[in-house]
């Protein structure tokens, strides 16, 4: 399956916004020290991230790694919006980890999301969420502003819950 962009490993540095997609970024604390750095780390190799938003995970292997496809699903039963998309980096160094993937043909948008965690000179821990996209699908396109939000509040639950991973909540 051939991913519905092109601008495929963007996100990895994110100098500039490709042209035609909006972009959302959200950044947040998690706390400092080795633990905080490690258990977030883990918590992004193993999908945890998104189970602890809330979403359900559909993956074709139990860790992140570039060309891993996952799914990501959104509702309850078979009210489920799902969300398929392939992972195109991965970044595990001593204090920074994290990975970007891009969205497959279903995903209601077109567009790459990426995910790390970074521990600074200080000892500070911090999650940031970056993302470029559009609608891809006429729902999408008809949501509109109501779609914008979404991604927002998607960022916003993913800090939540890796605030609750790396904090023993």
């Amino acid at each position: 399956m051939e991913f519905t962009y092109p601008d495929v490993g963007a996100t990895r540095d994110m100098t500039a916004v490709p042209t035609g997609y909006r972009y959302v970024e959200r950044r947040g604390l998690l706390g400092s020290g080795e633990r905080t750095f490690t258990d977030g780390a883990a918590a992004l190799r193993d999908w945890r991230m998104f189970r602890a938003a809330g979403l359900r995970v559909d993956a074709s292997a139990p860790a992140v790694d570039v060309g891993v496809e996952v799914r990501v699903g959104l509702g309850v039963g078979p009210v489920r919006l799902w969300a398929p998309c392939r992972v195109v980096w991965v970044v595990d160094e001593a204090d920074r980890c994290g990975f970007g993937y891009g969205t497959l043909p279903g995903h209601p948008a077109s567009g790459e999301e990426a995910f790390e965690v970074v521990r600074e000179a200080g000892g500070k821990v911090w999650f940031a969420v970056r993302a470029f996209s559009r609608p891809a699908t006429w729902y999408a396109k008809l949501g509109g502003p109501a779609t914008r939000a979404a991604q927002r509040w998607a960022a916003r639950r993913y800090l939540a819950g890796m605030r609750r991973l790396t904090q023993g909540g």
